[in-house]
């Protein structure tokens, strides 16, 4: 790393210790020329992630965006905030880890919809209406009966392990 003091190229790493909860390194450097220190961070370079929208058209990933349409889903509904920014860390961690540079807005609200349907079912519910673009009350009503089916079945089987 470079002097900013005198533009000597050779410093030296004095002490190193994480800062912002382990997001970065933070390194205090000594200038072997002309003995000053200065503080350096390393960061993690990241991809960025590019969402594939239903018209193929091309944008970057906006956790804000992934935000904002989980808040209106759960509009009234005894949800957190701190749940919801959960879910988008969730969300982008499993992206990011999935080593993919470019993901689906399907994949997306797939992943978004897997994660409501464990916190709150009406705010799934309103989450997969816009989502899936229920065309009718028929469509509708099939994604409630497989929401309530689902449902039975895992009554079903925890009632099952407690005998």
């Amino acid at each position: 790393m470079k002097c900013p003091y005198c533009g000597e190229p050779d410093t030296k790493v004095i002490d190193s210790r994480p800062a912002d909860d382990g997001e970065r390194i933070r390194r205090r450097r000594l200038c072997t020329v002309c003995n000053k220190r200065f503080t350096t961070y390393e960061v993690l370079e990241t991809v960025p992630l590019i969402v594939i929208k239903k018209d193929k058209s091309r944008e970057a990933f906006d956790r804000q965006k992934l935000l904002n349409g989980l808040v209106r889903a759960c509009e009234k509904r005894p949800v957190s905030l701190q749940t919801l920014e959960n879910v988008v860390d969730n969300i982008e961690q499993s992206l990011l880890s999935a080593y993919e540079r470019e993901v689906t807005s399907i994949r997306i609200g797939e992943l978004a919809m897997d994660q409501l349907k464990k916190i709150d079912e009406v705010a799934y519910v309103r989450f997969a209406s816009v989502y899936r673009q229920f065309s009718d009350i028929d469509t509708f009503m099939n994604e409630l009966r497989e929401l309530l089916a689902r449902r039975d079945l895992e009554n079903e089987d925890s009632d099952k392990s407690k005998n």
